[in-house]
Formats: structure tokens, C-alpha cells, sequence
């Protein structure tokens, strides 16, 4: 009988180790297979709220490009909730973003187990996306050759800067406004040339920005330490130059929201990065992409150019390859930061836009915003639409302010309702939901106007082709992702 009580404690004993591990995480550089597998033990701890898959093209060298998502309904997406997502170790000897990201999938299994209120409530309104390496080829050879040299295994594995590698929807946006095209938002289709061909580790997120309704985001770099927001590169094509977007006040925010948060990236005290390097801190840690240097093909821009996405780019700290002993100070520095970005995905308004007839939901409608604030004088219409997807929901990150929101869909009579937009930390977007019916037109006065010109007027055909064109763009981008 004792003999046979020491058996089963034994096994006992063997069964609880394993168990142990899982609810430990050991701060220090994983390579490209215990990063995997921490992922997938976080899935197989949270199997209820999570989900690893991989992007649909591996780097050059073959290795998988894996994503662990947090949600109620992992792997679909649920109306009115915003999808977020971080990438990091895009430039693969920047390594702090990457054991981050493990950390903070880790982190959000274990408090949502452990019945934090702040973190349930997080996933159980957020469909959060966490790609820890877009280059684990850069990073393998980086850590390789000592983890010293500062530009030795920034590229991927066919030597390309994949911040470089995104299509430049910046120049089209630029010609756009040059012409007065008031074309301002998923731009892709407009692509008519490349620099450079398409990377694959490239080409796998653009089909995931694509494909997916991603309302904010957020990529993470190292070499300083500051929040850089669009645009990354300049209207004019000047080395350095203050380059706002139509979104501007909200993108501070966003990149506030961060460096607030962050133990140090907004302190005026600290000292810059490098030998006399600025300290970014002075101007609360953050930065106009351009204003601090102009970047053409990088991911930010694109995100906000090719879909409703609103993406920053994190500058993590000084050191690209810091220590193993110095990752865990880091993420306390960062974790409370980290938590309160994705929080942002909730700013604004959000609804679904429906036929009135039908009750069925229309995707890509078409939002437009004019802030009607007290004090707007000039560029009170934010030249930046966004539309609804599949579900016919959208969001629109806004903030506190007045708004004039009007929805426009392909036939149907454009609705505009007022929003006054208010923000409490940790609560959900303000909820503005849109009914379209179908225009009331006399049917020879669509016939006379749709196909002949008036008589004594003159067809434009420049306005012919750009309405066509629009026509094209517009209404058949989504969900449709543009061969690429």
C-alpha cells in the first residue's frame, strides 16, 4: 500500500513540474524555435482566448512567421471589435520588441486567468494580433556575428530593409492632394510602380493588413527612445521636414498615450542616445516621422494609407541588442505603456452601418469626419475617410471633441449625424450606428444625368475617367486584398 502511495505521488510530482514551467517566463534572448514555443505554450494555458497561426509566407530562410492572438472568438472576427496588433524585431538585430512581445503574451494569459479585471475586460472587447519577429533570419545572423555591430543583420536575408520594402503610398498621397484628387485613404490599387521587389516577410503583412480590419497598431524598433508618428516621409522630399497627416492631433495622442506611460520615454532629464545623441524626452518623447527623418516604403505610412489602420512606430530604447540580464528592468518599463497603447483602439466612435430596407450590413462605406469643435477654423474636415468591413461595423479613432459624421455608400443618399466625443480610460468607443436608405430619384432624371449630357453641356472627360477610377477604388478594395 505505501509502495503503491509512493508511485502515484511520484507521478504526481512528475505531472506538476511541467504544469510549473508553464506559468514561468524566463527573461532572455529565445531563438527563432523557443520563440514558437513559447507561443505555444501561452496558447496551450489560454486555449480559450488564444490562437497561434502563422502569415501566409515564411522569411527567405524558410522560418515561420508566427502570430499569437488574444480574443473571446480567436481566429474570427466579432462586430464592433476593434483588432490591434504589434510587430516587432522588423529590423532583425532590434531585438527588444521581440522578447517584449513574449513577455506581454505571457503576461496577458496569466492575469486573465488570475481574474485581472483591466486585462479581461481588454481581451474580452479587443481582438489583439502580437507578431514577435518579422525577421527572424535578420535576427539569427545578428546574433550570430556577437549581437554587436549596429546594421549586421538589420536586413532580411537577401539584404533588404524591410522598413523600406512596403510600396510608397506616401508619393501617391502627395500627388493626390498636389491635383486636388480627393482620393485619401486605400490607396494600394493605385500602385503603379515599385523600387524594389516585394520582399516575401513583406509581402506576408501586407496580405495580414490586407485581410484583416485592423483599427490601430504599432511596430517596434530600437536605437532610441521615442514615439514616432506619420508621416514618415516628407511632402517635399527634404531630408527632414515636419510632415502632418490629416490625423495629426490624433496621432499625438496615440504617440502620447505611449511615452506617457513609458518609465522613461518622456522624461526631459534622461540623456539622448549615442555620442551627444537628443533626447527626445524634451518634447515629451515623441516625434513627427519626417521631422526626425524622412522614410520612404515603411510600414507605418502604408498601414494608414492602405487601410483603416492608425500605426506608430516605437523607438525601444538605445541599445538594438540589449543584454538578457537587462530584459526584465525593460519590461517594467514597459509593460504599463504596452497595455495602455492597446487601450487606443478604443478611442473615437464606432457603429455599424446597415441597409434601412434590408437591415443587412454594408461594407465600404465610406466615413468621413468634419470636426465642428469650437475653435476649428481651418482643416475642420479631417481629409481622411475610413470604411466598414465585411460586417458592415467600422471605427474611427477621434479625440474629445464635436464631430460631423457622414457615412456615404454606392447607392444610397449620404447620412450625417453629430458625435461629441468624450474618453475614459479603459471603456469603449462611443457607439454611432448608421441606417442608409436607398435614394429617391426620378428614374428619367438618373437617365438623363447618368448617361447623356444635358443638352448645351459638355462631358469632362478627365471627371469621367477620375469617377470611374474612384468608382473602382472605392467600392471594390475590401475585403479583397490587391494581388501582391
Amino acid at each position: 500500500m505505501q509502495l503503491a502511495l509512493g508511485v502515484l505521488l511520484l507521478a504526481a510530482a512528475a505531472l506538476a513540474g511541467p504544469l510549473r514551467t508553464q506559468t514561468e517566463f524566463e527573461f532572455k534572448h529565445h531563438n527563432n524555435q523557443e520563440l514558437l514555443d513559447v507561443l505555444e505554450q501561452v496558447h496551450a494555458r489560454c486555449p480559450g482566448i488564444t490562437k497561434v497561426y502563422n502569415l501566409s509566407e515564411t522569411s527567405v530562410r524558410g522560418v515561420p512567421l508566427s502570430v499569437i492572438e488574444f480574443s473571446t472568438h480567436p481566429g474570427l472576427h466579432k462586430l464592433r471589435a476593434p483588432e490591434f496588433k504589434y510587430i516587432a524585431n522588423m529590423h532583425g538585430n532590434e531585438v527588444l520588441g521581440r522578447e517584449l512581445l513574449l513577455k506581454l503574451a505571457h503576461y496577458l494569459c496569466e492575469q486573465y486567468l488570475a481574474g485581472d479585471e483591466s486585462i479581461q475586460k481588454l481581451i474580452n472587447s479587443t481582438r489583439i494580433h502580437l507578431l514577435p519577429s518579422m525577421n527572424p533570419d535578420g535576427w539569427q545572423l545578428s546574433t550570430d556575428t556577437g549581437a554587436k555591430d549596429y546594421l549586421t543583420g538589420r536586413t532580411n536575408n537577401r539584404s533588404v530593409d524591410l522598413n523600406r520594402n512596403f510600396p510608397d503610398l506616401d508619393r501617391i498621397m502627395y500627388s493626390n492632394e498636389e491635383h486636388h484628387i480627393e482620393h485619401n485613404n486605400h490607396l494600394l490599387k493605385q500602385v503603379d510602380r515599385l523600387t524594389e521587389p516585394i520582399q516575401p516577410e513583406t509581402r506576408a503583412v501586407m496580405k495580414l493588413i490586407m485581410t484583416t480590419p485592423f483599427v490601430l497598431s504599432a511596430n517596434m524598433h530600437g536605437g532610441d527612445l521615442v514615439a514616432n508618428y506619420p508621416y514618415d516621409a516628407s511632402r517635399t522630399g527634404a531630408m527632414s521636414e515636419y510632415t502632418s497627416s490629416p490625423d495629426d492631433q490624433t496621432f499625438k495622442h496615440l504617440a502620447l498615450a505611449y511615452s506617457k506611460k513609458h518609465a522613461t520615454m518622456g522624461d526631459p532629464k534622461r540623456s539622448g542616445c549615442g555620442y551627444d545623441g537628443y533626447n527626445f524626452g524634451k518634447q515629451q518623447g515623441i516625434t513627427n516621422g519626417a521631422a526626425w527623418y524622412s522614410v520612404q516604403g515603411g510600414m507605418q505610412d502604408f498601414n494608414y494609407l492602405s487601410s483603416n489602420d492608425f500605426e506608430i512606430t516605437l523607438e525601444l530604447g538605445c541599445d538594438k541588442y540589449p543584454k538578457a540580464s537587462e530584459l526584465e528592468r525593460e519590461w517594467n518599463n514597459n509593460k504599463d505603456a504596452l497595455l495602455h497603447y492597446i487601450w487606443q483602439a478604443h478611442i473615437g466612435i464606432k457603429g455599424v452601418v446597415r441597409d434601412a430596407k434590408t437591415r443587412r450590413p454594408i461594407s465600404n462605406a465610406f466615413i468621413h469626419v468634419r470636426n465642428i469643435t469650437e475653435g476649428c477654423v481651418k482643416e475642420c474636415d479631417i481629409k481622411h475617410d475610413v470604411t466598414s468591413v465585411h460586417g458592415g461595423d467600422y471605427w474611427r479613432l477621434l479625440t474629445p471633441g464635436v464631430y460631423e459624421v457622414t457615412v456615404t455608400a454606392e447607392g444610397f443618399e449620404p447620412v450625417m449625424q453629430q458625435a461629441e466625443v468624450t474618453h475614459t480610460p479603459e471603456s469603449e468607443a462611443q457607439i454611432l450606428d448608421f441606417w442608409l436608405g436607398q435614394p429617391e430619384i426620378e428614374e428619367p432624371e438618373l437617365y438623363d444625368t447618368q448617361v447623356y449630357p444635358r443638352q448645351g453641356e459638355m462631358e469632362d472627360p478627365l471627371d469621367n475617367r477620375m469617377d470611374k477610377l474612384r468608382k473602382k477604388w472605392f467600392f471594390g478594395i475590401y475585403p479583397h486584398p490587391a494581388p501582391i
